[in-house]
């Protein structure tokens, strides 16, 4: 028995040669705009390659890098308004930078203290999720309860194209499109779930398509292109808002990095497969379009970079002055309330560390 066939386009504003194949979105129509866009990618791509030095050199723990994947957390956090709410997963640096979390708290937080996800300035969005697609339920729960309390608001959550293998995500779709939750899952497709291809997680030609079985809108983006992430998610979240209608965002990109820093991606991948999805990453065909359409300059490139490697180091200076965080004080990250189950491991953990001090 052959499978169904499904036929559906894949959304691109900005070719790989940085050429526009249909208008900017209003939003994105000033230069202004367009060059806040790229300051997120490049500022993602600084920190991500100074997060990798830090773990190679013993700073910080193992680390899952964005490299190649910057233009989808770019075109969310343009997207979203403040009052949304974000339940991300653990490659969504661009999206939180933009939602107000410093730079230095999520390198404390990858540093293994859990302080780095009590932020200072962003009370309300959801910290990075480690365990895979268990943040989709999660944000089902929230847009619940936004859609209860008559809120103008919507939720946004993402993860990985291994996670559209779990439960927990075919569970949230479900229930979103059966209650009709304010909510819009995006799936960074980046073809490799650890080491594990697309081809051997799932016989669907999309990812898009598996909305259609639980009844709510699928869509395809070019992940490479954060104009168009921008307008498809912009849209989503209008339905959301206004309809109650939750949306399933698959964008395509490539992950060129190692999952993360425990693994190696040569052992696997192809070297032919990684060149050819190098060509077409997200800065390179961004930076075309600027340099062509809005006299961006490799002066103003440069001064860019400088600028975004200055930002990180003074990050990185907080991190390392950090204090270390008291023993045993990450039970108290667990709920608003310590239950007395919780309590008791912490007193047992607390025995048995000061046993082995």
């Amino acid at each position: 028995m052959q499978g169904s066939e499904f036929n559906i386009e894949t959304i691109e504003t900005l070719d790989p040669e940085g050429h526009l194949q249909r208008p900017l979105p209003e939003a994105l129509r000033e230069r202004d705009q367009l060059i806040k866009l790229y300051q997120i990618m490049v500022l993602t791509r600084v920190f991500d390659r100074e997060a990798i030095n830090l773990q190679r050199t013993g700073a910080m723990g193992t680390y899952p890098s964005n490299e190649g994947q910057e233009a989808i957390g770019t075109g969310i956090g343009f997207a979203m308004r403040e009052d949304d709410v974000f339940v991300p997963y653990y490659r969504d640096v661009a999206t939180q930078i933009q939602r107000g979390v410093l730079i230095e708290e999520i390198l404390v937080f990858w540093g293994g203290d859990e302080r780095g996800q009590n932020y200072q300035h962003q009370s309300q969005d959801f910290p990075a999720c480690i365990p895979i697609a268990t943040q989709s339920c999660h944000a089902v729960g929230i847009a619940f309860a936004i859609k209860y309390r008559g809120q103008d608001r919507a939720v946004v959550t993402t993860c990985g194209d291994g996670a559209t293998s779990k439960g927990d995500f075919y569970e949230s779709i479900n229930v979103a499109g059966a209650m009709g939750l304010p909510v819009v899952f995006v799936v960074n497709n980046n073809q490799w779930a650890i080491s594990v291809p697309l081809a051997k997680q799932t016989a669907a030609q999309t990812i898009a398509q598996k909305a259609f079985a639980v009844g709510i809108e699928g869509i395809r983006v070019d992940g490479n292109d954060p104009i168009a992430v921008f307008e498809v998610v912009s849209e989503a979240l209008e339905r959301a808002r206004r309809d109650c209608q939750p949306t399933l965002i698959e964008a395509l990109s490539y992950r060129l990095c190692d999952h993360t820093t425990a693994d190696d991606a040569s052992r696997y991948r192809d070297q032919q497969e990684y060149d050819e999805a190098r060509a077409l990453e997200p800065l390179i065909r961004f930076k075309l379009l600027l340099q062509n359409e809005y006299q961006w300059s490799e002066a103003d490139d440069k001064a860019l970079y400088d600028d975004s490697d200055q930002r990180v180091k003074k990050a990185i200076e907080v991190y390392q002055a950090t204090s270390d965080q008291a023993p045993g004080e990450f039970f108290d990250y667990m709920f608003a309330k310590p239950t007395t189950p919780l309590e008791r491991q912490k007193k047992a953990w607390l025995d048995e560390a000061k046993r082995h001090a």
